[in-house]
């Protein structure tokens, strides 16, 4: 009988009084002496991951057992850290000098060491299980024969000693990366030498390399994966279309950006008896093409998810697929995943079923162009969409309902401009514009916001085991002091701060001065919504089971979403499927969170330097602003025009003291 991970952490969860020696576990396993030595293996590589921790006795336990935790390392500048736990709970906070030469994003074992009053954890780092940076991107610097490399990610480290001959072609002020050769430890400064000169810092696309290599974003796809990419075929064959529910006659269609390459989402919809409708919400059958265990699996699990820069996206799957056969273009037959989804006259749902599809698209709308058929009226293409107005119609009309029950539901709706970057064709920012939030936004968000809540409510209500979007509630603290805020402007909040409390706020500064302000406000005051195999619902929504379904092109989350609905509908998530879904969700959901984070950190720093560099030609020039956020070193104005956000520090108020 084969001996798995699964089965042996099962045990040691369950069936383990302490740590156990090979020889032990030989003994209790029963396991024959042909298995020993790949059982021995198999322990030995599980000690490396942090999955299990070897003690000094020679014997091997669970982390969480012996008062260790296994995670990501999260640095401040100040030079202390956090341990993010895998397996969920609070963080563990890690004093500088207990930070044993772990740097910012290594996998580490932390023990705990003290428990403050408020349950947060103190700990030191006790293993590196496996280091985040083999090179750091920098700037080279050359002082009186001594140079160095001073990180762009200040998180890494201070900086790194580069010995002489090490420097390679690089010239004071060029931005490098460097390898590391000797890795920090206590007392000991990092040494490295410089592998590649990227060039000057003013440089566009030397700017999107540094910050790509700084978050460690993969450019490139490894030569296997483009060779498995080679392996699929291009086209939908009739051979598998006769599997499936067949909706290439009915009138789908893809609504999206302007700029958007890859359509994850195709919708149509049809009028029911008594007023109500059937909306499809048709999902790019991604785990048709990218198969569990696969090379092609493996890389787009370790992106994690797609990244968007202004100008240009390092996508999650190669392009054949994300743009190719997996995207819902046009006038092409194309597999999905649809949710059938039944609505009343009131918009209240009332039947659901879900099954493999084929569509062919028959249009490719822009949001500006659904704004201007169903908004201004536009003649010319309500001309050109004819066979389609009419259901645009429809999907407004229900649209439109679904806001009204969500409101009612007590759903926080954030309404904040967000910035636009305008590129020109050197790659230099050209203007900052208001990204306009229209109709046909709200449709395909409330339409994706369904389908996404209908998955996750068959999970949830069968009892088997997903990946689900939770965001729980606010700190007390930072729910306080936004109440203490917005008493302070006249709009107290009385009885519990519960998502239709704070909803009725949003509402009533609506088209006042002060609405931009209370929304940044109470968006500061929430915490960040992440994955988690276990369902403690969305806040913000107010839903009780939320999941992530409708992007499997650009999410990793949604395409493993998929292969578990794939196994309900085909009633193959047996016992044993859920058993080991339990065990290998929590690193899912911890890894995919991670990555989430690390690409939207990579996302707002180029925002933030495209706004830096925007802002450098407009110095001593005056615009309106308003003041968003008060510290003791002086406070933040956000500019009206730009959405760009800057530091007035307290040493330039000189017309009095503060």
């Amino acid at each position: 009988m084969k001996i798995s991970r699964e089965k042996i952490l099962a045990f040691m969860k369950e069936g383990a009084r302490g740590p156990l020696s090979i020889k032990e576990l030989f003994r209790i396993l029963a396991v024959p002496k042909d298995r020993r030595e790949a059982l021995k293996r198999l322990i030995k590589d599980m000690a490396a991951e942090g999955v299990l921790v070897k003690t000094r006795g020679r014997r091997y336990g669970l982390p969480s057992r012996m008062n260790l935790v296994t995670g990501e390392l999260a640095c401040h500048p100040g030079g202390f850290g956090f341990v993010m736990p895998e397996e969920g709970g609070t963080d563990v906070y890690i004093n500088p000098r207990r930070l044993g030469g772990a740097m910012h994003g290594d996998r580490v074992i932390a023990r705990v060491e003290a428990f403050k009053r408020d349950g947060k954890r103190e700990g030191r780092i006790i293993r590196i299980v496996k280091r985040a940076h083999a090179t750091v991107v920098g700037r080279f610097q050359r002082k009186e024969g001594f140079s160095s490399v001073i990180p762009s990610d200040e998180r890494v480290l201070d900086s790194i000693i580069i010995p002489p001959g090490q420097g390679g072609k690089a010239r004071d002020g060029m931005i490098v990366e460097t390898e590391i050769t000797r890795w920090p430890a206590k007392n000991v400064a990092p040494v490295g030498r410089v592998i590649d000169v990227l060039g000057d810092p003013e440089d566009p696309d030397v700017e999107i390399e540094v910050i790509a290599r700084k978050y460690g974003l993969p450019r490139a796809f490894p030569a296997g994966v483009r060779k498995e990419v080679k392996g699929v075929l291009m086209e939908v064959s009739e051979k598998e279309t006769v599997k499936r529910v067949d909706l290439r006659g009915k009138p789908t269609f893809t609504i999206d950006g302007e700029t958007a390459r890859d359509f994850d989402d195709a919708v149509s919809i049809e009028r029911r008896a008594r007023k109500g409708y059937r909306l499809r919400v048709s999902i790019a059958d991604v785990s048709y093409y990218v198969k569990e265990g696969s090379l092609l699996d493996t890389e787009a699990y370790a992106r994690g998810t797609s990244v968007y820069f202004p100008d240009r996206a390092i996508p999650m799957l190669p392009e054949p697929l994300s743009t190719g056969i997996c995207s819902l273009n046009p006038g092409v037959d194309r597999l999905a995943m649809t949710a059938e989804l039944d609505f009343d006259s009131q918009g209240r749902l009332t039947g659901k079923r879900f099954y493999e599809s084929v569509i062919k698209s028959a249009e490719r709308l822009t949001y500006t162009e659904v704004k201007r058929i169903l908004v201004d009226g536009d003649s010319a293409l309500k001309k050109r969409y004819a066979r389609i107005v009419d259901k645009l119609k429809l999907m407004e009309e229900l649209a439109r309902k679904l806001m009204k029950r969500r409101e009612e539901e007590g759903s926080i709706d954030f309404d904040l401009p967000e910035p636009q970057i305008i590129i020109d064709i050197e790659g230099r920012i050209e203007d900052i514009v208001r990204s306009e939030r229209n109709i046909a936004h709200r449709i395909i968000e409330e339409f994706m916001l369904a389908a996404n809540r209908a998955v996750a409510g068959v999970f949830s209500s069968r009892g088997y085991p997903v990946l689900y979007r939770v965001h729980e509630e606010p700190a007390e603290e930072s729910i306080r002091e936004f109440r203490e805020f917005v008493t302070g402007l006249g709009y107290p909040i009385r009885g519990k701060a519960e998502p239709r409390a704070l909803q009725r706020v949003l509402a009533r500064v609506r088209g006042k001065p002060e609405e931009r302000l209370v929304n940044h406000v109470l968006l500061r005051s929430m915490k960040q919504a992440l994955y988690s195999h276990e369902n403690t619902g969305h806040f913000g929504l107010a839903f009780k089971d939320y999941t992530h379904f409708t992007s499997p092109i650009r999410r990793y989350p949604d395409l493993v979403v998929h292969r578990l609905l794939k196994k309900l509908m085909h009633k193959r998530y047996t016992k044993e499927e859920k058993k080991r879904s339990l065990e290998a969700l929590p690193a899912v959901a911890s890894h995919s969170s991670a990555r989430e984070r690390n690409a939207m950190g990579a996302e707002r720093e180029i925002v933030d330097l495209k706004k830096a560099q925007f802002m450098k030609e407009r110095v001593n020039e005056v615009f309106e602003g308003f003041i968003s956020g008060v510290t003791s070193f002086g406070f933040f104005v956000e500019l009206k025009e730009y959405f760009v956000e800057g530091l007035v520090h307290v040493t330039t108020l000189t017309d009095d003291y503060y």
